[in-house]
């Protein structure tokens, strides 16, 4: 299975470079592993250690104008593949593309994401547009 846990350099070079005005919202799927994976070799379970991430994150992401404007548990795929369950799913709203690289480019997150690498077996992060919201299916 290939793990994706840190955003892949060019996919995030090509996301800096889209001319998006206004806010973000970043799709968050979770996996955790069942016992987290420190280098120096601490104990925690991978929610745990996305717990601590949270919690030192939290500061950063209030900062830069960070708000969860959805959050819930994943329970059954309706579509796609049976094997991708999730154990956390999350939307991340930033005022702006820049807000979000002002976060993961700043000194004191880069010092404590370690958590969430440590946390996380696999996840997806999808980067939308925000668009008004109505009583019909978009396009």
């Amino acid at each position: 299975m290939t793990r994706y846990i840190d955003p892949d350099r060019d996919a995030f070079r090509q996301f800096a470079k889209m001319d998006i005005a206004g806010p973000v919202q970043m799709l968050n799927l979770l996996r955790f592993r069942a016992r987290a994976d420190y280098e120096d070799g601490r104990e925690a379970t991978g929610v745990e250690a996305y717990k601590a991430y949270g919690r030192e994150s939290e500061p950063i992401f209030t900062r830069v104008g960070g708000q969860i404007i959805w959050n819930g548990k994943p329970q059954v795929p309706l579509i796609g593949p049976a094997d991708e369950t999730w154990h956390a799913g999350f939307i991340a709203e930033y005022p702006s593309k820049d807000a979000f690289i002002e976060m993961v480019k700043d000194p004191a997150y880069q010092a404590i994401v370690f958590h969430r690498q440590a946390a996380v077996e696999t996840s997806r992060l999808y980067c939308f547009e925000k668009r008004e919201t109505g009583s019909g299916f978009a396009a």
